[in-house]
């Protein structure tokens, strides 16, 4: 289905070519004096100094090729702008297709493609903490963003569950139960199915191994049990397997809470079996190059404005570091699913480390130079006083307590103005909160810092999520007293809030794709505050359920159901729901 900007540019340029110019010269644009006009074209303007031709002239003459019927207003003002309102005709013949359409009518324009998120970044063995909220969030908006565009989407969470963590822990268990068999290396025996330490008792060895990387005796037992465990030592890859084993569901029961869904639970332990080829390839090819110890891969482009410094594929002790992961990665992900694009969200202080990466995986022709590859870099979440986010120690916060807290918080409101039933005040809590937190992060654009505000993000006024949901429930609540709705005509004699409701329901499909193209979820929460704003001013200032025309009545619900339908597409798309009631 057409954009109806698209329609209404493609009815001026035939008028344009009507009254004799250029249809070039027939674009249309939003306009920016909405109290004048919805739309106009000043393409009179440019056209006045081809034709050697007074512009109001040129506007006067286009305005009368237009089809009447398309607009209530089409007027050329001096000193030759086209200002155009569409008719209730229109917008109602329009809005009818896009409520019988499938997604509204939304051009599907990722069918056939395939795309991998990678978000998440998570790593094993340690808790979340606040910072793993920002990539989590956005990457699912992204990726269901890209879904509902017909791509096929893949999200891979890219675990760190490869590196030097796994060695200062194997090291610490070592000093604390060196008698355990894993340490062993003569041992042959089958090693115990229960590991020898809890889920808190590895969030509590992990930073007290950490501690200890000061230590150069410690360090040196740490990064040896690092090489030998990704060399295959037997004993440290059970300890490696109990380490994953109580790790990954404490991960995906928190990243269940943030309604956050990976497809893939891949780490850097998949990538790493490719390593040793793309290494000897690189080199044999002449593409990785020898620089004080170190194989490089210069990445640096005649372009370049500023230094990109050469990708280090292989440190002077011999060692992969992360871009040496991440380029195996781009090699088992082209291998095994093929996509046309990836997209890693991280934070934007990664951006230099991506773009060496994405460019030694072209450079190299591990990605076809087609594919297309995007570091969404996301600023910081700091706390209301713009400060980093800080336990009262000092500490970082744990994602489990920030969800926490925002979930009490949310709850004390719900119980305390009795919103619901005591029975559904939990499932309403855990629906209100999440919105608050998500839409709280997300309607900032991505590179941009922000100060997290638990009360502001809570509140049900204002551009907040609870204020999505409360304008859903509204309008769910209107229908359900309503009754059956689903079929009804698109027939709204537009006065001035249906006419702007309606204007502002034309606008998903553009708003969804610009969110698309610029991999930014804040346009899609600019859009349905819009949206709500429109919905609200139209429930306030029309009778529905009292108006007495049944025919005007059924126009004005089927208006609102089709705003909601878009609402709850849209907050699907951002990662929550709202609840029934509110």
């Amino acid at each position: 289905m057409k954009k109806i900007l698209d329609i209404i540019t493609a009815k001026m340029e035939q008028a344009f070519v009507d009254a004799g110019y250029e249809a070039s010269f027939g674009r249309v644009t939003v306009s920016n004096r909405p109290d004048l006009c919805e739309y106009q074209c000043n393409g009179a303007l440019s056209a006045a100094k081809q034709y050697k031709c007074a512009p109001i002239a040129i506007a006067n003459a286009v305005a009368e090729k237009l089809d009447k019927s398309d607009f209530s207003m089409c007027d050329a003002v001096m000193p030759g702008f086209i200002n155009l309102k569409l008719s209730d005709t229109f917008l109602q013949t329009y809005l009818e297709e896009m409520r019988t359409a499938t997604d509204f009518g939304v051009e599907k324009i990722g069918e056939g493609q395939t795309i991998v998120v990678d978000y998440g970044g998570a790593n094993v063995a340690k808790p979340l903490h606040i910072g793993h909220l920002r990539p989590a969030i956005i990457g699912e908006a992204l990726k269901r963003l890209h879904k509902f565009f017909g791509y096929h989407t893949i999200g891979d969470i890219h675990l760190g569950d490869w590196g030097l963590q796994m060695g200062l822990i194997i090291a610490e268990l070592q000093e604390r139960q060196p008698e355990l068999p894993y340490f062993d290396e003569n041992y042959t025996g089958e090693y115990p199915e229960t590991a020898p330490f809890t889920l808190s008792d590895l969030e509590e060895i992990y930073p007290t191994a950490s501690s200890k990387k000061s230590d150069p005796v410690f360090a040196e037992k740490a990064h040896t049990a690092t090489f030998e465990l990704q060399q295959g030592r037997r004993g440290y890859r059970a300890i490696w397997q109990h380490i994953m084993n109580i790790s990954l569901p404490d991960l995906k029961r928190i990243y269940d809470t943030l309604d956050v869904h990976y497809e893939k639970w891949l780490g850097e332990s998949d990538a790493d079996p490719y390593i040793p080829d793309m290494v000897a390839d690189l080199k044999q090819r002449g593409l990785a190059v020898l620089s004080e110890g170190a194989w490089v891969v210069p990445v640096a482009e005649e372009s370049d404005k500023k230094e990109v410094p050469p990708m280090i594929l292989v440190k002077s002790d011999g060692s992969a570091i992360y871009a040496t992961t991440d380029l195996a990665t781009i090699l088992q992900r082209m291998q095994d699913w093929a996509p046309d694009k990836m997209l890693y969200v991280t934070d934007k202080r990664q951006n230099l480390h991506f773009e060496q990466v994405f460019r030694a995986a072209k450079k190299s022709s591990i990605i076809k130079a087609e594919t297309q590859m995007e570091h969404v870099g996301h600023g910081t979440m700091n706390g209301a006083d713009g400060k980093p986010f800080k336990t009262r120690d000092g500490g970082v916060l744990r994602l489990e307590t920030l969800i926490g807290d925002m979930t009490d918080f949310v709850r004390a409101k719900v119980v305390e103005n009795k919103i619901v039933d005591d029975s559904e005040v939990e499932a309403t809590t855990a629906k209100i909160a999440l919105a608050a937190l998500k839409y709280g992060d997300l309607s900032n654009q991505p590179t941009k810092d922000y100060n997290f505000d638990m009360e502001r993000f809570a509140a049900f006024e204002g551009n907040t999520g609870p204020y999505i949901l409360y304008t859903i429930v509204r309008v769910k609540s209107i229908l359900a007293k309503y009754g059956a709705h689903e079929h009804l005509p698109m027939q709204v004699p537009a006065n001035i809030y249906a006419k702007d409701l309606m204007l502002a329901i034309t606008k998903v499909g553009p708003a969804l794709e610009s969110a698309l193209k610029t991999s930014c979820p804040n346009l899609i929460c600019a859009y349905i505050y819009e949206l709500a704003g429109a919905v609200n001013k139209f429930y306030h200032e029309t009778r529905i359920l009292t108006e007495e025309d049944k025919a005007l009545q059924a126009g004005y619900i089927s208006l609102i159901a089709l705003a909601k339908n878009i609402l709850e597409t849209c907050i699907h798309i951002l990662g929550f729901s709202a609840p029934e009631k509110m």
